[in-house]
């Protein structure tokens, strides 16, 4: 089959690879639709802090947020998977330490990530196999499009929920990427008011397009009261600023991930009695996210600017990105 492999910093191809067998316990699935994640491009350029730390080496094979149609199954599997439209987590625990045991795959320390950690193949590619533990089965008001989303979407609605984010709440998000805009639409669905702060005028224009009360940049951002403040961006100082912004008994939720240690002032964080929470993986919201997405709450398409072929792939992480706006870009491997 063909896949899209990384062989070193800035250098990859679409290759013919063996296709996947579905081992005990597992499935292969048929890929429909995947999205390029910033993730992928640090793996593209080599700066992906797993490549140093030794959880992944070259050559790779790419993409965790996918969807696709379950095309064969392993033994011990539910043979009534078979032709279902799915889409799947990406942390695979190793499903026997206490973090497992406890609900907390997504932490446990000897994972595999799907494309990204352990050598895990990723779903740049026709097919893949992964543990039917990770399915999650997409209903017909899911579309490709969204069913590709499900994971950056899992994602930012974990950040919404530990923002507190609801009917009375001031929520500051600052990063108008794929993460930032998701987390603003569960966020107005949550009956919220939402700001969105960036760099780029065509970003915030989308933002508001989207519904936000306010899109500002650092410069114009007014001084309100902000009862959680989401960081989505890769920014080193921006924890800190989060931190300054928000209310005294408020919430600063950091989803983001900067190049460099990004430093707070605990005494800040005590003396204002504020609350901060990591978030890492959508595993536990994945169910609620397509949920949301199905019943039409929450709408993530209006974020993908386009669908391409494997092909060009490299092309999209070395900048050849598609004009406007809209921070998310599709793949259909079967193109």
């Amino acid at each position: 089959m063909r896949a899209f492999v990384v062989s070193a910093p800035g250098t990859a191809a679409v290759e013919e690879v063996e296709p996947p067998a579905a081992g005990p316990g597992e499935v292969v699935v048929d890929v429909e639709r995947v999205g390029v994640c910033g993730t992928d491009l640090e793996f593209f350029t080599g700066e992906m802090a797993y490549l140093r730390q030794g959880h992944a080496s070259y050559p790779l094979r790419l993409g965790h947020e996918w969807c696709g149609v379950v095309s064969a199954t392993g033994d011990g599997v539910d043979p009534g998977w078979l032709g279902r439209r799915v889409t799947g987590d990406t942390m695979l625990g190793c499903g026997h330490c206490h973090r497992c045991r406890s609900g907390r795959q997504h932490v446990c320390g000897d994972r595999y990530e799907v494309g990204i950690r352990g050598g895990w193949p990723g779903a740049l590619a026709e097919q893949l196999a992964v543990p039917a533990t990770a399915l999650h089965a997409l209903p017909d008001a899911v579309s490709r499009t969204a069913g590709a989303m499900v994971e950056p979407g899992g994602n930012a609605l974990r950040a919404v929920e530990a923002a507190d984010a609801g009917p009375g709440r001031r929520v500051l998000i600052w990063g108008p990427g794929t993460i930032g805009l998701l987390a603003a639409r569960f966020a107005l669905a949550r009956r919220a008011e939402v700001h969105v702060v960036g760099q780029g005028e065509q970003s915030l224009q989308l933002a508001r397009e989207l519904g936000v009360t306010g899109a500002w940049t650092p410069a114009t951002l007014p001084a309100l009261p902000y009862d959680a403040v989401i960081d989505a961006t890769n920014a080193a100082e921006v924890p800190a600023a989060a931190l300054d912004l928000v209310e005294p008994g408020g919430r600063a939720v950091y989803i983001g991930l900067a190049g460099k240690p990004s430093l707070i002032d605990t005494r800040d964080l005590v003396l204002r009695d504020v609350t901060a929470v990591g978030i890492l993986s959508a595993s536990p919201a994945m169910g609620a996210t397509i949920e949301l997405y199905a019943s039409g709450a929450v709408d993530p398409e209006p974020l993908v600017a386009a669908t391409v072929g494997l092909d060009e792939v490299a092309g999209v992480l070395a900048g050849r990105r598609p004009a406007g706006p809209r921070p998310k870009v599709h793949v259909d491997p079967r193109r």
